[in-house]
């Protein structure tokens, strides 16, 4: 389903998130288009190779296309791997004749001297076929007129449905007949389908089909026992269990290129030699992870430097709009305590964490949504997939990874891709380890404050960059750790293997990018981000401004985590902006300085210098900057995040281990930082 997003972008004119690697989908999207005065209601499914997979998006993909009871299926293509791409059509054909195979990217084909025949494919698929270009709307209209006149029964359909070797067949055949008899008339057509799963013995296929149909199949003894003489006579013709998925997929597969030999006509049969050529550089074991990490390192150091002076503006800007505000408030005569909550608590936290946060994201998420859609992503998984195999993992893994530096609540949802449901869990329980946009901001911070402050010019933002990279590889390693630790001993299993496909390159749509960077990535987290800091805001002033004796609530916790925090090279008013910032990590920073200059509120100030004289007038020290560094890349995950781990996982144990694990680690790399530098002061 390679550019269905964009197919249902083109016709619906929502904006659903598109990218050049498969897989982007992992939820049903709806829109509409009208066309001839009538309404059509488009339903964007994730996008799948295979019904016979396992992953939760394929699931939902499989179980819409099975019981959603659509008018019409689209089942959109690539125009340039149709052999591949068959295999899903004569799987759906299979659930129903109602299809309209779409060969989107007929241009990209067109660049590769690929030519195809849709008239000859459409006859020999026995379904209308259209050929479309995502990019340019005309192309659709064609699709258009073809999904009505299949709605409208206009064109009624008779699919040339895969025929299987003669002794499967007589086995499907004979199980139909008392499928037939157990099914209503509305999903009689099913039951050839049902039957070929039956025999297959897919549990969570049947477990699907039982609840949806609302049927009984495992306990029906007419058809246990027809399915125990149909696979006596399979297993006879040394078709069991374990090859009888084998053999339904080879007949697909030997069908989809018979069909794509007789419709393809190349005219160059080097078509894909350039990207082979890139391929071999970017994806070499020698090459390969070398040039991911210098992508990264680029991406970060034009976020550190060009995030500094928009900030700054931002932050001019909210203190002005503050100003005004204190001024409003006190002609209104306001009591200074509903002042001190809604301006100096809830407005004052909010501006901060947008003066803060928005800045790196508008450039940072551009630069990442251009490595995705150069088709760069799936490599980077690609490089890593062996790293994660060793860690009884997936290479698919790094992909989720990869979406949790923008957001680890978003990393976590995109573990649907994953097959697997222990891989996958993996996989959510090991997304904190790597930093969110939230957590960059105070990286950067403390970087260039402590260690890139020693040197000079443009040394100063490279040393920085570096030393946020090297966090960051220190986050990576923690998950191929932690990965390893719990697939041997919590989550047991094996690594599965996976098919991933290398798109090809594409020179990418920058209007495109931008839009989509920034509304549905950048506003979006800054949204959510916003609309914790608020109440968050309020909570802290109260901690800030409540004395009990003479000292303030904030005063008293801190002094109380100070002895621990001071074994792991921190100290009470850090610890205690840690637990605060649970909400948004943005805000961690400015409680820190709110925390030492007992101002009773978030402190924003204009430069890293001043924040550097603060910090360090209150005893930081390199150890406590490394330190803060390291706990502020393991720590536990922010509320949005493990709210969103709970939703995933359903469980509570898993949300309270992802709250543990990073935490954990963060606390136990920085006694051993700490010990190791006391040691080192001793013995000097």
């Amino acid at each position: 389903m390679y550019g269905k997003s964009s197919i249902f972008n083109a016709l619906t004119g929502m904006h659903q998130h598109t990218g050049n690697w498969p897989g982007k989908t992992v939820a049903n999207a709806s829109g509409t288009y009208t066309y001839h005065d009538n309404e059509a209601l488009l339903i964007d499914i994730p996008g799948t190779y295979s019904l016979m997979s396992n992953s939760q998006e394929e699931e939902i993909a499989r179980d819409y296309i099975c019981f959603g009871n659509p008018n019409v299926m689209v089942v959109v293509i690539d125009a340039t791997c149709l052999e591949r791409n068959l295999n899903l059509v004569y799987q759906t054909i299979e659930i129903t004749n109602n299809v309209v195979v779409c060969v989107n990217l007929l241009d990209e084909a067109e660049k590769k001297g690929i030519k195809i025949d849709i008239p000859k494919l459409s006859e020999l698929l026995g379904v209308p076929v259209v050929g479309t270009i995502a990019r340019k709307k005309k192309t659709l209209k064609k699709l258009i007129e073809t999904i009505d006149n299949v709605a409208t029964k206009k064109i009624i359909s008779i699919p040339e449905k895969i025929k299987y070797v003669p002794i499967v067949e007589q086995a499907i055949s004979d199980v139909e007949e008392i499928i037939k008899e157990k099914l209503n008339n509305e999903n009689i057509n099913l039951a050839r389908w049902i039957s070929l799963k039956l025999i297959d013995g897919d549990q969570k296929i049947i477990n699907s089909i039982e609840e949806n149909l609302k049927v009984n199949l495992k306990n029906d003894k007419d058809i246990a026992m027809k399915l125990n003489e149909v696979k006596i006579s399979l297993l006879k013709n040394n078709i069991n269990s374990e090859n009888f998925r084998d053999n339904i997929v080879s007949s697909i597969v030997r069908k989809a290129e018979k069909v794509s030999k007789k419709v393809c006509e190349y005219k160059n049969s080097r078509y894909n030699g350039r990207t082979r050529k890139i391929d071999e550089i970017l994806t070499s074991k020698k090459f390969g992870i070398p040039i991911m990490l210098a992508f990264l390192g680029i991406i970060f150091w034009i976020t550190i430097t060009g995030a500094n002076y928009p900030s700054e503006l931002l932050s001019n800007f909210f203190s002005y709009l503050q100003d005004k505000l204190y001024i409003l408030f006190d002609k209104m005569n306001a009591p200074d305590w509903l002042t001190g909550v809604l301006v100096t608590g809830m407005f004052q936290t909010t501006g901060w964490v947008v003066s803060v946060m928005l800045p790196p994201m508008m450039i940072f998420f551009p630069l990442f949504t251009l490595l995705e859609d150069l088709g760069y992503l799936p490599r980077i998984a690609f490089n890593l997939d062996k790293c994660f195999k060793k860690c009884c993992g997936t290479g698919k893994q790094a992909l989720t990874m990869c979406m949790g530096f923008g957001c680890n609540a978003a990393g976590v949802v995109g573990c649907r891709i994953i097959d697997s449901p222990r891989e996958r869990l993996v996989a959510i329980l090991t997304n904190a380890f790597v930093p969110c946009n939230g957590r960059f901001p105070f990286l950067i911070t403390v970087a260039m404050i402590f260690i890139g402050g020693y040197f000079s010019g443009a040394f100063t933002s490279i040393i920085s960059t570096l030393v946020v990279l090297a966090v960051i590889l220190l986050g990576i390693f923690l998950t191929l750790l932690i990965s390893k630790i719990l697939s041997k001993t919590v989550l047991k299993g094996i690594p599965s293997s996976f098919i991933l496909e290398l798109p090809p390159y594409r020179k990418p749509q920058i209007g495109k990018i931008l839009v989509r960077s920034i509304f549905d990535r950048t506003l979006f987290v800054l949204g959510r981000a916003v609309s914790v800091a608020a109440p968050v805001g309020i909570v802290i002033w109260i901690f800030a401004n409540v004395m009990i004796g003479d000292f303030s609530i904030l005063s008293y916790i801190a002094n109380f985590l100070d002895p621990f925090a001071k074994l792991i090279g921190l100290d009470g008013y850090i610890l205690t902006a840690f637990i605060l910032g649970i909400p948004a990590n943005e805000i961690v920073l400015p409680i820190i300085l709110m925390s030492y200059m007992s101002t009773g509120s978030l402190v924003n100030l204009e430069d890293t210098y001043s924040i550097g004289q603060i910090l360090i007038n209150n005893g930081w020290t390199m150890l406590t900057a490394i330190n803060v560094m390291i706990f502020t890349l393991l720590h536990f995950p922010c509320a949005t995040t493990l709210l969103t781990i709970k939703k995933e996982t359903k469980s509570i144990k898993w949300t309270i281990l992802s709250f543990i694990l990073p935490t954990a680690c963060g606390i136990i790399i920085c006694f051993i930082t700490t010990s190791i530098y006391n040691l080192i002061n001793f013995i000097i």
